[in-house]
């Protein structure tokens, strides 16, 4: 907390300062003015007033090999977070890209993905008044600063993961944010329901960028997010004592509250053959559809998971998604009075450069199967039946249709394709797609994408991401588990590809509430 103060007077005596937000952490209340690595904790001498030559003189004789590490990393870095340039050199804050674009759901694979969860260390910290008596000087100190020059401070106290919170004994935890409320009032995230659920965090002390939106979305009154009703406390010296009562009461929500468990289907095309690898039967297409309508599923649109996620809006009892890949003219002439006899929803992912455009391959030597125009994309729009969403503009091209000798086939970088060039071919695709559905259907908001054949690394999701496709959809079978509050679990959703080898009774089965 020392650094913190005195970054605090730094910034008020060369900068305009209008708010500053302090954060306060159960840890300050174990160290104070501590230094445990002299190089790298160290507070630069513009910061501390501290002498410029005796602050460089400590990296003077530092081991050379940190010199040839730092010239290797310049020669391996890439556009996505690497180990050695974890923060932002212009703000200092973290650089969670990559960590942004994990999907997350099922927590049996989150359990294996971040294994500190399934096996917390254990370990015993407490807290002694050296730390607290320093920490609340400096925050005293802070206070009257702000005060002075006409600042808002906030001060609050960052979310803490259950089994960390163990570590403390209670009543020195509540010593502290006692004494902490006597300085200064302050907003406390510390320990809620949002502590027991590891997939709002990435390690043992740090919680994921969705847990910081909760939180300003709670400090700022923004209603249009979830947040846990539990989650975020204005603390006074008034209110301290009841909100630590409180507070030590808190619990795990129970599942069902804020997770649900939605299953999605892939089709692609409808025929009167149908096939065991994509094609289906119209008969068995309206079997299909008819039965689950029979068993009470109701199907919903992404943005209805969306919403269920971003702003805990409830789902119906059963939910499913349909979904069709490609754009086939069979999902207009077929597919579409289908649904709409039996009252259900589907998303189209159409490829851009096929729509409306059969023409173009009528006369290869491999002509494709046709696909459903623009205006007839528009009057599936318009019915509310259909949303359509991108499966790439031009990036999901097969050889023997195409004139280059690499076709992009998905939306992985080619072979020999630099980063740079990549990212601009895939940004490129993203904002050509959405235009074109939006100009040519009618549709109103493209932000969900089916990866061509389901693949895709880290930087396409980062890349997507930037380009505000939030909702994306893989070949990879399995039912989905949706998380309120954390929109990575709309990240990679996984579907059951439909053929003609899928009985009614198959696919009764993959749905079953039971299964998820």
């Amino acid at each position: 907390m020392l650094d913190v103060e005195e970054q605090a007077f730094y910034l008020v005596e060369n900068y305009e300062v209008k708010n500053l937000v302090v954060n306060v952490y159960l840890d300050n209340a174990k160290d104070y003015n501590t230094e445990p690595d002299p190089l790298s904790y160290a507070m630069p001498p513009e910061t501390t007033g501290k002498n410029a030559a005796a602050f460089l003189s400590k990296y003077l004789f530092m081991d050379p090999r940190h010199s040839l590490d730092k010239l290797k990393a310049l020669r391996k870095d890439t556009y996505l977070t690497q180990t050695f340039d974890v923060f932002d050199p212009v703000t200092g804050a973290y650089d969670k890209k990559v960590r942004d674009a994990e999907p997350i759901g099922n927590m049996d694979r989150y359990l294996e993905a971040y294994p500190v969860f399934a096996n917390y260390p254990e370990a015993t910290n407490t807290t002694n008044e050296e730390a607290i008596t320093g920490t609340l000087e400096s925050l005293t100190r802070i206070r009257d600063l702000c005060q002075e020059n006409g600042i808002n401070l906030i001060v609050l106290c960052a979310p803490v993961y259950a089994d960390y919170m163990d570590y403390f004994s209670w009543d020195q935890v509540a010593d502290f944010y006692t004494r902490l409320a006597q300085v200064t009032p302050y907003w406390d995230f510390s320990y809620s329901s949002v502590s027991f659920e590891p997939r709002y965090f990435y390690d043992e002390t740090h919680f994921r960028n969705c847990v910081g939106e909760m939180a300003l979305a709670r400090i700022f009154g923004d209603d249009s997010l979830y947040i846990p009703d539990d989650f975020g406390v204005y603390v006074t010296s008034d209110n301290v004592q009841e909100h630590l009562a409180d507070m030590a009461q808190a619990a795990p929500l129970a599942a069902q509250s804020y997770t649900a468990e939605v299953p999605v289907l892939m089709y692609h095309h409808i025929d009167q053959e149908g096939n065991d690898s994509t094609a289906m039967t119209p008969a068995l297409f309206e079997a299909q559809i008819a039965a689950l309508a029979q068993a009470g599923y109701t199907a919903v649109f992404p943005d209805d998971l969306a919403a269920y996620v971003n702003q805990g809006k409830a789902l119906p009892d059963k939910p499913i998604v349909i979904t069709f890949d490609d754009g086939y003219l069979s999902n207009y002439e077929y597919a579409w009075p289908i649904l709409e006899k039996y009252g259900m929803v589907a998303t189209i992912f159409m490829v851009g450069a096929t729509t409306g455009n059969t023409e173009h391959y009528k006369d290869t030597a491999y002509p494709i199967t046709p696909h459903f125009s623009y205006e007839q994309g528009a009057e599936m729009v318009a019915s509310g039946v259909i949303s359509l969403q991108s499966h790439t503009y031009d990036m999901h091209q097969w050889g023997p249709y195409e004139s280059t000798d690499q076709p992009r086939e998905t939306i992985l970088p080619l072979e020999g394709e630099s980063e740079a060039d990549y990212r601009a071919s895939l940004s490129a695709d993203c904002q050509k797609i959405r235009q074109a559905i939006q100009n040519g259907t009618g549709e109103e908001n493209v932000h969900v994408i089916a990866y061509p054949s389901g693949r895709y690394n880290s930087l396409a999701q980062v890349t997507l991401l930037e380009n505000g496709f939030d909702i994306s959809f893989t070949t990879e079978e399995g039912t989905n588990t949706l998380i309120k509050g954390q929109p990575q679990s709309l990240l990679g959703l996984h579907r059951y590809n439909m053929n003609q080898s899928v009985s009614v009774e198959q696919l009764m089965e993959w749905v079953s509430p039971a299964r998820g």
